[in-house]
Order: C-alpha cells, then sequence, then structure tokens
C-alpha cells in the first residue's frame, strides 16, 4: 500500500531528480522512494565524499587566535576534554 505525499523541491532539484529518472529508467516518485530508504538505512550519516566537501569548505574559515595550534594541538584538544 501507498501513501500519498506532497513535496516542495527547489527548480534545481526538481531538473535533476527528472533527469535521473530519465537516465534510470524510472519514475522520480520511484527514486524518492529509493533515496528515502537509502537515508534511513544509513541511519542520517553523510555520504563519505559529501562529508569530505564539507570539511574542506569551512576549513580555515575560523581563529582560534592562538599562534602555537601545531605544535601543542595535544594539550589543547585534552583541555577541550577536560583530561
Amino acid at each position: 500500500m501507498m501513501v500519498r505525499t506532497q513535496i516542495q523541491l527547489t527548480e534545481e532539484q526538481a531538473d535533476k531528480i527528472r533527469r535521473a529518472a530519465i537516465e534510470r529508467n524510472c519514475s522520480v516518485a520511484e527514486l524518492i522512494r529509493q533515496a528515502i530508504d537509502s537515508a534511513l538505512k544509513s541511519g542520517g550519516e553523510i555520504d563519505p565524499v559529501e562529508r569530505r566537501r564539507r570539511a574542506l569548505d569551512i576549513a580555515g574559515k575560523f581563529s582560534s587566535g592562538r599562534k602555537d595550534i601545531s605544535s601543542k594541538h595535544d594539550e589543547y584538544l585534552a583541555d577541550a576534554f577536560g583530561k
């Protein structure tokens, strides 16, 4: 039994999912169901490629104000975790 639901996508998402459905020879609804199953199976874990992209995007965007992080990182980490 299927339950009808409605979602909203950006135009870019809608275009991409339509193209992907055509390439995979399935309906947009089937592709969305597969994506949901995959997301639920992974327990919400982020794909490693996406995780790396996010890490690289944020690298270097914050500053601790300390000049010796590279040589004392273990001490600072221990302090942060209360060890």
